[in-house]
Formats: C-alpha cells, structure tokens, sequence
C-alpha cells in the first residue's frame, strides 16, 4: 500500500476516535493471529477504539485480547520511524535499536461528522509462564478491568524468548472474552504468515503489510542479535 501525502486536518475531541490494532505473533511457530467475521464472512487483524485515559499502546494489546482471546504484549522490533530517542531508557518502548512504535497510521471517516484514527502495533503471544488463569481473566468482560500482561523483558534476546516454550507448545485462546454482541461473532486462530497475509489481502493492504512489517522485522532483530 502507499502512504499518502501529508495533510494538514484538525477535530476536536467530539468528532475524534482514536483507534489501536495489532499483529500478534507467535515466533516459536512463525504463525500469526487472525480473526474473522463469522456472519459478514471477512478475515481482519484486532482493533478496536482506545478507552477515556487508556494509552494507544495498552488499547492495542486489550483490543487484540478481547477481539481474538490471544494474551499479548507489544515487541520491540528493529523499524524506520520518525521519533526522537528517549532520553532515559524506558520500561516499554524502546531497547537499544529495537522500538515498539506504531508500524502504521490510518485515517478513516466514521460517519459524517466523526474522524477514526487508527495505528497499527506488533506483538507477540506471551509465555506459558505468564498466563495466570485467575477468575479476574476468566470473567473478563465489557464489566471488569482487562489484565495487562507484564512488557517485553529489556534483556531478553529473541532466542531466549524461544527458549521459554516448550516444543509444541500452542499459546490458549481464551474463550468468550469478546465485550459485546458484534465481537461474539469473532472467531481467531494461529495461521502461518503466508496463508494470513493471503487472507488478510481479501480485506486491507495494510493489515497485510502489518503482518508483513511485524515478521520482517522478527527476523532481522534475530539476525541483529546473532
């Protein structure tokens, strides 16, 4: 997909959506989460609105939660981007060459009035020691807060991220844990990056290029880090 000019545009908070979606990977599998429409019959990435006071970077990891049943967490990958070091390390974001900044930024109308902004992540699935089946995450609905699981280790190479899943081990979906009636009707599953990105080009350029970007750059972290 191309990008397009820039532009100038405002809107007030009134007539503003802020948007956050996710590619989530597991790396040990080189598979990729994808979700899909059961009655309107399309395949998409997880995305969803940001919540009053909730960051883009955490309404990412919930909406790809709640849409797929995937608990994830953002990973710092090696990318082009057009924002400035931090001046002190921080404890999600940037790790050396490695950033989790958005891969993408869309600006789609919602309506006549309303303007829907929303930025593309890359995540991966967490550990199996990081999976706490407690009833908080069980019963996680539009009703109880989501349960945000702890950053990418600062110190942790991609290889001994590997390390920590057992040989065949497939991340859980977590059932039923969709908000509303809508996303009841999502179903997801772990497809290898070419079938996803096949899929995935039914519906958008750029969630194909999400995905592309997101393995992309899982490689060449790994190379960078032999």
């Amino acid at each position: 997909p191309h990008t397009d000019d820039p532009l100038y545009a405002q809107f007030d908070s009134e007539h503003t959506q802020v948007a956050a979606g996710v590619a989530i990977f597991h790396l040990k599998s080189e598979r990729v989460v994808v979700c899909y429409h059961s009655r309107d019959e399309y395949w998409f990435l997880p995305k969803g609105r940001k919540d009053a006071g909730e960051s883009v970077e955490r309404a990412a990891c919930r909406e790809g939660f709640e849409e797929s049943g995937y608990r994830n967490r953002l990973l710092p990958i090696p990318q082009k981007h057009r924002q400035p070091a931090p001046a002190a390390p921080l404890p999600t974001g940037s790790i050396g060459p490695f950033t989790t900044e958005a891969v993408w930024m869309q600006f789609a109308p919602n309506g006549r009035r309303t303007q829907y902004i929303l930025f593309w992540y890359i995540a991966e699935t967490i550990p199996p020691d990081d999976v706490p089946l407690s009833d908080e995450l069980q019963l996680h609905s539009s009703t109880t807060p989501y349960i945000h699981p702890p950053p990418f280790p600062p110190d942790l190479k991609l290889e001994e991220r590997l390390a920590q899943d057992p040989v065949d081990y497939v991340p859980q979906r977590h059932e039923g844990t969709g908000v509303d009636e809508e996303e009841a009707q999502y179903q997801s599953s772990l497809l290898p990056i070419a079938e996803a990105m096949e899929k995935l080009a039914l519906t958008s350029n750029v969630m194909v290029d999400v995905v592309r970007r997101g393995w992309e750059g899982v490689l060449l972290r790994r190379d960078i880090e032999e």
